[in-house]
């Protein structure tokens, strides 16, 4: 089923023959100027890691990270059209979901990957995300 292109980007969320998901669009396609942005993990504006040991505090400042940076590429969560997300544990999965929720509505879910990871950059860190989207011009 293909959700009605209501701006720049096109969402199927499942394809002829492949079965839907509730968590993410198995494609994603539009127009405009690509923006890749870096994985981005819990630190605050001085480099310290948000959340220690709290997968939900660390997912939310992640996901305001990706807004920052999104921001400056002009761009927003309504412009996403690939997450990724590494984890150090699958369980932090739904942390990661609640936040995402917060900051995109479930018919605009963007295609995404969940990876399992033995570590991150910091001992410290349980997720980090990375997005990329497309833009209008």
């Amino acid at each position: 089923m293909i959700t009605p292109r209501t701006d720049h980007l096109t969402r199927v969320a499942a394809p002829e023959g492949v079965g839907p998901s509730p968590q993410y669009s198995h494609v994603v396609w539009g127009t405009g100027r690509f923006v890749a942005i870096s994985g981005q993990c819990a630190f605050d504006e001085e480099g310290g890691v948000v959340g220690v040991g709290d997968a939900a505090a660390q997912a939310r400042q992640v996901f305001e990270n990706l807004r920052r940076c999104l921001a400056a590429a002009g761009a927003t969560f309504a412009d996403v059209v690939k997450l990724t997300y590494f984890v150090t544990d699958v369980a932090h999965l739904p942390a990661v979901r609640d936040a995402r929720a917060a900051v995109i509505p479930a018919d605009r879910l963007p295609a995404s990957s969940a990876v399992q990871v033995a570590a991150l950059v910091h001992p410290e860190l349980l997720l980090e995300i990375e997005a990329f989207a497309v833009v209008p011009v």
